[in-house]
């Protein structure tokens, strides 16, 4: 089934709706931006755009272990002060991300506020990025990837497991049970195949513009596929 919109109006005023943020809430790829932008500002240099570029089609790809190359990603950073991440994250968001949400998304967030829903992102996306969208969306709350900072200099390392994969489902169940939510009531909004373990256990998981992969296990699953403009 795909379709545009939820159709099913609920009353109950304590159930959760996490969406993903890259290709799900915005058409743009906030990791990708944050590099080109850098890349333009002269915070990043060729051979690292070089190397981002490669295990960014590595990644697509399949050729090596997804998890080692969103760790490798990120080490860009290091070195670079905190302050000017946050910068280059604020001016990313409001030039090309937050231009880039689809109405249809900006519509199914709205519905499931006016429904009494608490509307959270659950996104790999780091966190600079993550609240500013947040922010513009009118989203109460986020789940995110977060760099590893000393003295106000980032190290090139996630403060942590980055929220991606195997994590993502972590981080999903502690937040419901942090939060006493039903994940049998809850929904999730995603569109790669990497957030397969966080939709196969949500009560209401909703394909947006999937991955080949993830639209075979959706029909597989009968989970519902739509196409967000």
């Amino acid at each position: 089934m795909e379709d545009t919109s939820s159709k099913v109006k609920r009353t109950e005023s304590s159930y959760f709706a996490f969406f993903d943020l890259d290709r799900t809430i915005t058409g743009a790829i906030s990791g990708k931006e944050l590099a080109r932008g850098a890349f333009r500002k002269g915070i990043m240099n060729f051979p690292d755009l070089i190397r981002g570029i490669f295990l960014s089609v590595t990644f697509r790809l399949g050729l090596k272990n997804q998890n080692d190359i969103i760790y490798d990603l990120v080490k860009w950073v290091k070195g670079m002060p905190e302050q000017t991440l946050s910068d280059l994250c604020t001016d990313i968001s409001e030039k090309i991300l937050i231009p880039s949400v689809f109405e249809d998304a900006r519509s199914e967030i709205k519905y499931h506020l006016e429904n009494n829903g608490k509307v959270v992102i659950l996104s790999s996306a780091l966190k600079c990025v993550c609240s500013k969208m947040a922010n513009d969306l009118n989203i109460g709350d986020f789940i995110c990837s977060e760099l590893e900072v000393k003295k106000g200099i980032l190290t090139g390392r996630s403060r942590g497991p980055l929220c991606f994969g195997k994590e993502k489902l972590v981080r999903f169940l502690e937040y419901c049970w942090k939060n006493n939510v039903s994940i049998e009531d809850s929904w999730y909004y995603a569109d790669s195949i990497s957030d397969l373990n966080v939709m196969a256990v949500t009560g209401h998981p909703v394909c947006i513009n999937p991955d080949r992969k993830l639209k075979k296990a959706a029909r597989a699953n009968k989970w519902e596929i739509r196409k967000w403009k």
